[in-house]
């Protein structure tokens, strides 16, 4: 004789609490995956030079994806013949490549 499985249905605030019970580790295993070590140097200025090459780094990566959504901005202005959205998309694209070269833009002017 086969026994038969039922399926239990999970009420409407157990989906909502299971929902966040599975982005609070997505979370967690983003938070630990992500993190580096910051050990602590002898000289000060090493460490300055440590989080100013982190904070550009991160400048770096919000100007990829702002030059990304430039890119895609220009594609669909193409595709749907709007010269509005032209220009707003080249110029999403010009913002993003002068946010994604910011350090070395800095350092050309500083000398």
């Amino acid at each position: 004789m086969k026994k038969e499985t039922k399926k239990l249905q999970l009420s409407k605030r157990g989906k909502k609490l299971f929902k966040m019970y599975a982005m609070a580790i997505c979370i967690g295993a983003l938070t630990v995956g992500t993190s580096m070590n910051v050990l602590a140097a002898d000289d000060p200025m090493t460490v300055v030079n440590n989080l100013s090459d982190f904070i550009f780094g991160l400048i770096r990566a919000v100007g990829m994806i702002i030059l990304g959504f430039g890119i895609v901005q220009v594609g669909l202005s193409l595709k749907s013949h709007d010269p509005s959205q032209r220009a707003n998309g080249f110029l999403t694209l010009a913002g993003g490549i002068v946010i994604t070269f910011a350090k070395e833009i800095l350092n050309m002017i500083t000398g």
